[in-house]
């Protein structure tokens, strides 16, 4: 399993999204600090559910980042997160 179905299968489970990407966009930051060759570690997530209804943006990001605490303790070194509850622009 890549990272990026790792990452997908664990939002699925934990948030139910309405909809969700997760994007791997490691190839965008050879170079940079915490790149490797092989890729696997700088992600994108757009995730949409209601599990974010009523949160703040800060509270969403830390339900994210907690969720993915493992990944991001190892190989993934960077993950940006647009997370919205549905209706929501």
């Amino acid at each position: 399993m890549t990272m990026k179905d790792n990452i997908t299968t664990k939002l699925r489970a934990a948030f139910a999204p309405l909809s969700l990407d997760v994007t791997d966009e490691s190839h965008l930051h050879a170079g940079h600090m915490g790149h490797r060759p092989e890729g696997e570690t700088h992600f994108r997530v757009n995730i949409v559910s209601a599990a974010f209804e009523g949160k703040s943006r800060i509270d969403r990001h830390r339900m994210v980042n907690t969720l993915l605490a493992a990944e991001l303790a190892g190989t993934v070194h960077a993950l940006a997160v647009k997370a919205k509850a549905p209706g929501e622009v």
